[in-house]
Order: C-alpha cells, then structure tokens, then sequence
C-alpha cells in the first residue's frame, strides 16, 4: 500500500524514484540519482499522465491501485515518448486493457512504433481539450523540446501545468515531492545540468514554448523528473527562459586538459588573472576529472570560456576535441573565448581552438600563448595577461568591443 501526495485537489503523484541508475542515457552521472515523475487525475474519468520507466513498473502499478482501488484508468495522457517516461505503457494495458491512450499525431505513431500499440487512441490537436468532469484539460505542442513529439498538458480548473521534460532536474525525491516540503539546495545545479545536456541546443523552440505558455495561469508545474514546483514556478521558469536564450551569469569556465602539469600551470596562471581584473566567479575544470556534463553545465551558466590543450599526436589532446564537439552540438550561443596551448615539438592547438572560437561566432580576445615544453617566466606573465583580457572583455557590450574577431 502507497499512500500518495495530493497536489491539487484530485491530483496524485505517483511517481517513483531510481537511485540505481549510474548514468542517465548511458552517459550523464547520477549522483543524486533521478525520479520518473508520474501524476494520477481522479475525477468523474480518470487520466494518468506519462508513465514511468519499466524497472519500476511493478511499484508504479501499486502505487496507482492504492489510489484507485477498483476504478479503472480512462486515459492516458502521453506528454513524451522516451522510454524513461512511457516504458510501462504496456504493463499498465495489461492492467487497465480499456484505457484510451492519448497523444497528437507523432506521439501516436511512436507508440506503434516503440509498443505495436495502434488501438483505443485518441489523437489532439494544439489547443484541443479534454473534460475529465471538474478538470478540464488543454493541450500544448512544444515540438523539439526535446523530442519532435513533446507537448504539455494544462490542467484548467487547478492551473496546473504537466510539463513533459521541461523544468525539470536530476535528483530522486526524498520523502517529499512539492518543493515547499523540500530543501531545494541540489536540485538547481542538477536543473542547470539536466538542461545543458538534455535540452541545450533546443533554446529556440524552448522560446517558442514559452511564449505560448505565456498566457496560461499557471500556479503548479508538474514535470516529469524532479520537484512539483508550487513556490519555485517563476524560478523554474525563468531558468528555463534565460538558458534557451543563452543568457548567463558573468564569470569564467577554464577547461584544461594536460598530461605531466605545464598545461595546467598556464591554466592557473589564467585563473590569477581573471581574478586580479575581477572575476569573482571563477570554474576550472580538468577534463581527465571532471564529467563532460559538469563542465557543460558550467558553460551554459557563466559568459566566459578559457579552454587550454596540449598537442596531442598533432591534434588537440582527446578529451579537449571531445568536449568541443559536445559544445558544437549543443550550439552554444553569445560566449566569450580564450584560449591557450602548449607542445613539447609542434604545436596545433591555438590553430585548432581559434577554428573552433569562430565556427561558433564567439567573442574573442586578440591575445593567445602557447608553450613549448616547460613553462616560463614570460610566458607565465603572458598566462596571466590572458585572464586579465578575458575579464576585459567579458565586461565590454557586444556592440562596443573593438577586439573581439
């Protein structure tokens, strides 16, 4: 038996949390693992919006029977297809055979497509409603955000907004699931991350959702990974808002890779000099250590971007040219560039990460370094020189500045 946290009235979370998962898509780390986020309307039908994934299917189908009791599930509201999300959608047939899946034209043909399903559909349209009885229900397309098919739900009598992935974060829900009863402190870095790796280069049909959400009253948002947001709604938002129009805090991410430490020291020379021209908010990152999606999120939420690489058998070092093509995936936007090199014989890397600055039209300063072998005085001072044009130019307006290529 489940007892499950009301919401609103009528609605029920009954959702579950995955603290087995080591990585998120086979790739992203889970530290604080990752809830499946599910929501139950009882009214005079009954809707279940999204399912959970199937590893849980067993507690999901409990939980909803320690809801239900003996009332059958009338629909089934499908926000998003990605397995995390409608996984149980065939287990929860066996159980409620009835149940009337409910999704516009994409979301339909991935369910044959994923489950062979193509019977007791109902296909909506943008803006179409459904009437569960009190509850009147509204559909949104937001295609691309992050899947062709993804669309929201808004619930009219309670103004309640069944997000789909959007607004959402890693983390599981520990005993609590409305933000009000939770210490929120995890979860908005975890948001940062979700959104650089999951949703990053879709900021413009995040915009798009978000103008046309802009006329709905919403007061809760119900997302399909982490928080029910009822107090944090306008901050959850608006993370969501400046991150797809590649906003960001000002401060500076130095990302170095280096084999025996020359290449790390010119990073913290760099370092000195952001901070001696005052930056205050300084993140370096050594890609042999830190997770390719810590480092995203980081570059997602501060204006500056120092990368730092040795030559590596005539190219970039490995872990440097991976991250810069998970940055030209994302299509990162409205960043300032620097960027510094060493080799012990023949240098590549300044060539490469000054290609690499103006494919993605990014500000950058006119000054580089490069080493050969060991690090020296001048070239430390150089370093140094570095950071501090980089702080220049991250507190010069774009229209202003006379350096950037």
């Amino acid at each position: 038996m489940y007892l499950n946290t009301e919401i609103a009235k009528d609605i029920y979370y009954v959702g579950v949390n995955d603290r087995i998962k080591h990585k998120f898509e086979n790739m992203l780390p889970l530290p604080y693992g990752v809830s499946y986020n599910s929501y139950l309307i009882v009214d005079e039908k009954v809707a279940l919006v999204d399912t959970v994934e199937i590893s849980f299917g067993d507690v999901f189908i409990d939980k909803i029977q320690s809801q239900l009791r003996d009332r059958q599930i009338d629909y089934l509201i499908i926000n998003h297809m990605e397995p995390d999300h409608s996984g149980s959608l065939s287990l929860l047939r066996k159980y409620y055979p009835n149940v009337t899946l409910v999704g516009n034209k994409k979301t339909l043909e991935m369910v044959q497509g994923y489950y062979g399903i193509d019977d007791n559909t109902l296909e909506v349209s943008d803006g179409e409603i459904l009437k569960l009885g009190t509850h009147v229900l509204q559909f949104h397309l937001t295609p691309m955000v992050h899947w062709p098919e993804t669309m929201m739900t808004y619930d009219e009598s309670e103004k309640v907004l069944f997000s789909g992935d959007a607004f959402g974060c890693f983390g599981t829900l520990d005993g609590g699931v409305i933000d009000s009863e939770m210490n929120l402190d995890k979860y908005w870095d975890e948001m940062y991350r979700y959104y650089a790796n999951i949703v990053g280069k879709y900021g413009a049909p995040v915009q798009k959702a978000l103008q046309k959400l802009t006329p709905l009253d919403i007061k809760i948002i119900c997302s399909t990974h982490g928080p029910v947001w009822k107090e944090q709604t306008s901050k959850a938002v608006d993370i969501y808002d400046q991150l797809s129009r590649y906003e960001a805090k000002e401060g500076v991410v130095v990302v170095y890779g280096s084999m025996y430490g020359n290449t790390e020291r010119m990073a913290e020379a760099v370092a000195q000099g952001l901070v001696q021209n005052g930056i205050r908010n300084v993140v370096m990152h050594n890609v042999s250590v830190s997770d390719a999606s810590v480092i995203l999120r980081d570059i997602f939420k501060y204006k500056g971007l120092i990368i730092g690489s040795p030559t590596y058998c005539n190219d970039l070092y490995p872990e440097i040219h991976s991250l810069l093509t998970k940055i030209e995936i994302r299509q990162v936007k409205k960043r300032d560039f620097a960027f510094f090199g060493s080799y012990s014989w023949a240098g590549i890397t300044n060539k490469k990460l000054a290609e690499f600055g103006e494919k993605m039209k990014w500000r950058m300063i006119d000054f580089t370094v490069e080493e050969k072998m060991g690090l020296t005085e001048n070239n430390y001072q150089a370093c140094i020189m570095l950071g501090r044009k980089t702080a220049e130019l991250l507190k010069t307006p774009e229209s202003a500045d006379p350096s950037c290529h």
